[in-house]
């Protein structure tokens, strides 16, 4: 989901020191981009923190109610949209790019067209990707100040309260798609954006045009129509909402458009055009961890509690804990073409100690018993 910042994962400040005589700025700024591909960034650039537009966004979208119970996208309020408050002393941000599709992975049309199976959003399939990225952001600020000395800089994970895509729209990354993530051409939109907030004058680079055109197939594609316009998100509808932010019941009414969606939900970026160039990752944490690409739901349905900590140790599923795992994947049995196995499966469920897990779970035996007739 975009610009969904959820927690703060990393606050490094180091102590202000002047900054680099005017005339080095430029090549400090070539350094950074270099030093990032040698950290396996796929993309570096620089913005100012003027987000005027995206505030009055953020304001509107949040008005409409259109945050669901994500109550901590307006606990920041403004500050979201003012890097300089959230940070005193920015005037630049550092947006970096680093792609995660697994090239190891199985095809996600097949796993989506297969009921049986279990569909875990790209992302998600490796290592979680805020260790991953924090790790590499720290390690380029730790090369800016080996070449500067102390400045005075802040890391950020997809982490609250900052607006990611815009910031990486505006360091010339890429460009926002209609449905909302950050695309670019030569990579499509499967990658993770992170920042460092600084006090460093770096020029900054110009942003790029918009590819979209009159292409509309990510609004078309979206299973519960949570793209309700072109860069218009309700995420009250959204399946990655849903599946993880989400942390009660889920409306009854959207269950059957879930598919088997269990984690997150990747639909608008497969049928989007752009991704054709999407990069496979160039780092080994995101290759694929217990067979989640392709992975049966009556087996996963069947991890005891000590399982699922123990196989999501380091996923960023595990933050969903096993109570939303299990409301998760008994919505995907209910959908999932009638079988004996799976009555069996969710009946072995049906006394859960979970008020939520056994209220999902009477719905999916519901949908199977019905099917059987």
């Amino acid at each position: 989901m975009a610009d969904s910042p959820r927690s703060l994962h990393l606050a490094s400040f180091m102590p202000v020191a002047p900054p680099p005589h005017e005339p080095d700025l430029a090549r400090l700024a070539r350094d950074i981009r270099t030093w990032g591909r040698e950290l396996g960034f796929a993309g570096i650039g620089v913005a100012d923190t003027g987000l005027a537009a995206e505030e009055a966004r953020l304001a509107a979208w949040l008005a409409a109610g259109r945050h669901g119970e994500m109550d901590y996208m307006a606990r920041h309020g403004e500050r979201r949209a003012r890097p300089a408050e959230l940070v005193p002393g920015t005037i630049r941000v550092i947006s970096a790019r680093l792609d995660y599709l697994p090239d190891r992975a199985r095809d996600s049309a097949a796993v989506l067209g297969d009921s049986r199976k279990a569909y875990v959003s790209r992302y998600a399939l490796g290592r979680d990707y805020h260790r991953v990225l924090r790790g590499k952001l720290q390690r380029l600020a730790d090369r800016i100040t080996a070449a500067v000395g102390a400045f005075h800089y802040r890391v950020f994970t997809d982490s609250a309260p900052v607006l990611e895509v815009a910031l990486a729209a505006k360091a010339g990354l890429g460009w926002r798609g209609k449905h909302t993530l950050l695309l670019t051409r030569e990579a499509g939109s499967f990658f993770f954006l992170g920042d460092i907030y600084t006090d460093l004058p770096l020029p900054v680079n110009a942003a790029q045009t918009e590819h979209c055109g009159s292409c509309h197939a990510c609004i078309d594609a979206c299973p519960t129509g949570a793209i309700v316009g072109p860069y218009e998100l309700d995420a009250r509808r959204c399946i990655s909402y849903l599946t993880i932010e989400l942390k009660g019941t889920i409306p009854e009414a959207l269950r059957p458009l879930i598919g088997n969606r269990v984690y997150g939900c990747d639909d608008c970026q497969l049928v989007c055009p752009w991704n054709k160039f999407a990069q496979a990752a160039g780092e080994n944490d995101f290759a694929v961890r217990n067979g989640l690409d392709n992975a049966d739901l009556v087996a996963l349905f069947a991890w005891t509690e000590q399982e699922f900590a123990q196989r999501m140790q380091g996923s960023a599923i595990r933050r969903i804990g096993y109570e939303r795992w299990l409301r998760n994947l008994a919505v995907g049995l209910g959908n999932a073409k009638y079988d004996e196995s799976v009555i069996a499966a969710l009946e072995a469920r049906a006394d859960d100690r979970s008020a939520l897990v056994r209220e999902h779970v009477a719905w999916a035996l519901a949908r199977q018993r019905a099917a059987r007739r």
